[in-house]
């Protein structure tokens, strides 16, 4: 017996990017709206007048959900600067960005 359906992810709310599924940003938007409408209507939380909480959220929210995209193009820019003596030694580029992309990670204490 099945207490709960499963529902497919909608199209208009995911978007493939690099091999890796990213959200919208208005998907982002909209979560950070209803957020906080959800913590105002439970009373969880009081906002000030002319604060803007759910434009915080969104901010924040975006930060995290680009930051193994902004990773891959700091990656991507170091491997650029190398290119010649990659070729010259025959470094795999996939090799050197996944080595280079989990030292930074690592470096960084990062959870992506």
């Amino acid at each position: 017996m099945c207490f709960w359906e499963p529902i497919e992810k909608p199209p208009a709310v995911w978007e493939d990017y690099g091999g890796t599924m990213s959200l919208r940003r208005e998907y982002v938007r909209l979560l950070s709206t209803k957020l906080t409408e959800e913590l105002m209507k439970q009373d969880m939380i009081e906002i000030p007048d002319g604060f803007d909480l759910s434009e915080h959220l969104y901010e924040v929210m975006d930060a995290e959900i680009t930051l193994e995209d902004r990773l891959n193009d700091e990656v991507r820019s170091m491997l650029n600067q190398y290119s010649d003596q990659m070729r010259q030694s025959g470094a795999s580029y996939q090799e050197m960005f996944k080595l280079i992309k989990n030292k930074l990670i690592r470096e960084r204490k990062l959870v992506l």
